[in-house]
C-alpha cells in the first residue's frame, strides 16, 4: 500500500512577523536554513520507503508561491488542492483521503503540517515505520512529541495502554488535553504519560472516512460535494467553493481523534519544533559566541543570549542580553526574549490601523516574478520589479496612473496598445494612462527594471486585466 503525503500548507506565523505576514507566512520563508519549511518538510522524506506523489493543500492565495517552491525543488506532487475558504485541518485531510481513495483504492496517508522543523530524520523515519504498522491494522496514528521540559504553548496528548508491534511499542490514546498552565504541564512532564500533540498524523485512507462518517457525516457529505464539483486550472484542483463554504469547520483532533477508539500515539523524539515564535527558534539554532544566534550583518559587543536577523541593514548590540531584534525592509522588532508569545499583540494593532505589514512584506511575490516598492510619495511611486525568464504580466490598463519603465538587466517584450516593441538594458518605455499593456521576458535571464508610477492614486487594485497566463481576475493579486 502507497504512502502518501499529505501537506497542509496552512497558517499565518503571526508570532513570527514581521518575517512572516499574511500574503507570505513561514512555511514559505527559509527560517532555518537554505530551504523554505515547506521544502524541508518534503526534503525529510526521501528516502522512506512505497512512498507516493504527495497531496499538497493550501489557500488560493498562496498557490503560485506553493507551485513556485514544489518545482524548485523538482518534487513530485500529485495534486495542488486550493482551499477556496479556511476550514481548519479535518476537512482538508478528508478532501485528501477523499482523492486518495478514488477508484475504489486504498492508501495510507502521513498528514504533516508544512512548517515544522524536525531535526533528526532518522528517529523522524523510524517513527513513522511503527506508526505504518499500526495504520495497517486499522489504527489511527497521531505522533506525540516526547516532552523535554514544562511547555503551555502545546495540548497534549497522554497515553493508555501499551501496544506491540514486532518488537515495537506504541500506545492508546487515553486523552487528549488542552493548553496546560505551568504547574500542569510541569506535572505533565514529571508523568512521563503525556506527548506534545504535534499534529501530525499517519492512517489508512479508508479508515479515517469511515470514522469521520460515523462522527460527522455533514463534514464528509460537504467535502465529497466540494471534490466532484472540483476544476483543474494550470497546476491546481480548485474545489467547489459554495460547496466547501458549507462544509463545518473542525480540527482533526476534534473532529475524529477525540472520538474514536482507534487512536494510538507513536511517540516522537527527533528534535521537533514548530518554530512558533522567535524564541522557539533561538532554542534551535546554532549558537555562538556568549549564546548568540546571529544572522545577516550583525556586530556585538557585550551582548549575550541574543537571537538578531538582519536582512537588510547593519544591526549593532552593545550591553544587552535576552532580546529578539528582527529587521526587514519595512519593519524593525525588538523584544524581550520571555515576551515573543506577545508578537501577535503587535500585528492585532497594526491590523486594527489598517497597516499594510500585516499583509505584505515590501517586496512581493507574483507568479511572474516579484516587485519591490522603492519608494512612494504624493502622487507618485517607485518599483523595481523582476521579471522571470518566459513569464509575462498580465495584459491590462489602470485607470489612474501612468508608468514609465526604464530596463535595468536583461530584455523586456512590451506590449503598449497596438503596439509590441523590445527594450533592452538602459532603455525605457512610456504606458499612458488607460493603455493596454504588458511586459514580458523573452530571455534566459531575469529582467529587471525600475517603475515610475505617477497619478492621483496608485493602489495595486487599480487594474483591469484582459488576458492573464495564471488564471487571475482583476480582484485576484
Amino acid at each position: 500500500m502507497k504512502l502518501i503525503p499529505v501537506i497542509l500548507v496552512g497558517g499565518s506565523g503571526t508570532r513570527l512577523w514581521p518575517v512572516s505576514r499574511k500574503n507570505h507566512p513561514k512555511q514559505f520563508l527559509n527560517i532555518t536554513g537554505d530551504q523554505t519549511l515547506l521544502q524541508a518538510t518534503l526534503s525529510r522524506l526521501e528516502g522512506l520507503d512505497d512512498m507516493g506523489e504527495s497531496i499538497v493543500l493550501c489557500n488560493e492565495a498562496h498557490r503560485f508561491t506553493a507551485a513556485d517552491q514544489l518545482h524548485e525543488m523538482e518534487h513530485n506532487f500529485g495534486d495542488l488542492i486550493l482551499e477556496p475558504v479556511g476550514k481548519n485541518t479535518a476537512p482538508a485531510v478528508a478532501i485528501a483521503a477523499l482523492r486518495a481513495t478514488q477508484n475504489d483504492q486504498d492508501a495510507l496517508l502521513l498528514v504533516l503540517p508544512a512548517d515544522h522543523v524536525i531535526q533528526d530524520k532518522h528517529a523522524f523515519h523510524q517513527a513513522i515505520a511503527l506508526a505504518k504498522k499500526a495504520a495497517l491494522n486499522n489504527k489511527l496514528a497521531t505522533f506525540g512529541i516526547v516532552p523535554h521540559k514544562p511547555e503551555t504553548g502545546y495540548g497534549y496528548v497522554k497515553r493508555g495502554d501499551a501496544k506491540t508491534y514486532e518488537a515495537d511499542t506504541l500506545y492508546d490514546v487515553a486523552d487528549f488535553v488542552e493548553k496546560p498552565d505551568l504547574a500542569t504541564a510541569k506535572s505533565y512532564v514529571n508523568s512521563g504519560d503525556y506527548y506534545w500533540n504535534s499534529g501530525m498524523f499517519l492512517f489508512k485512507a479508508s479508515v479515517f472516512l469511515q470514522e469521520l462518517e460515523q462522527f460527522n457525516p455533514e463534514m464528509l457529505e460537504a467535502c465529497k460535494h466540494s471534490l466532484s464539483g472540483a476544476t483543474h486550472d494550470l497546476d491546481f484542483l480548485r474545489l467547489d467553493k459554495k460547496a466547501f463554504e458549507a462544509c463545518p469547520s473542525d480540527s482533526i483532533d476534534y473532529a475524529v481523534m477525540e472520538k474514536t477508539a482507534k487512536a494510538v500515539v507513536v511517540p516522537l523524539d527527533a528534535a521537533w519544533n514548530d518554530v512558533g515564535s522567535w524564541d522557539a527558534l533561538w532554542e534551535i539554532e546554532e549558537k555562538q559566541e556568549n549564546g548568540n544566534v546571529l544572522r545577516g550583518d550583525v556586530i556585538i559587543h557585550q551582548s549575550h543570549d541574543c537571537l538578531v536577523r538582519a536582512e537588510h541593514k547593519l544591526v549593532s548590540l552593545v550591553g544587552v542580553k535576552d532580546l529578539v531584534i528582527i529587521e526587514t525592509k519595512d519593519a524593525l522588532l525588538v523584544a524581550a526574549k520571555d515576551k515573543v508569545q506577545d508578537v501577535k499583540e503587535i500585528v492585532e494593532k497594526l491590523r486594527d490601523s489598517d497597516r499594510c505589514e500585516t499583509e505584505l512584506h515590501r517586496e512581493v511575490y507574483r507568479p511572474w516574478g516579484k516587485y519591490d516598492s522603492v519608494d512612494v510619495g504624493e502622487h507618485f511611486q517607485v518599483k523595481r520589479i523582476t521579471v522571470t525568464p518566459g513569464q509575462s504580466t498580465s495584459m491590462q490598463k489602470h485607470h489612474h496612473r501612468a508608468e514609465h519603465w526604464i530596463i535595468v538587466s536583461g530584455t523586456a517584450r512590451i506590449n503598449c496598445d497596438d503596439k509590441t516593441f523590445l527594450c533592452t538594458e538602459n532603455q525605457a518605455a512610456f504606458i499612458p494612462q488607460g493603455s493596454k499593456h504588458r511586459i514580458s521576458n523573452p530571455g534566459k535571464i531575469p529582467m529587471e527594471m525600475i517603475e515610475v508610477q505617477t497619478g492621483v492614486y496608485l493602489g495595486e487594485d487599480d487594474i483591469v486585466r484582459y488576458e492573464d497566463d495564471y488564471g487571475r481576475r482583476s480582484d485576484d493579486q
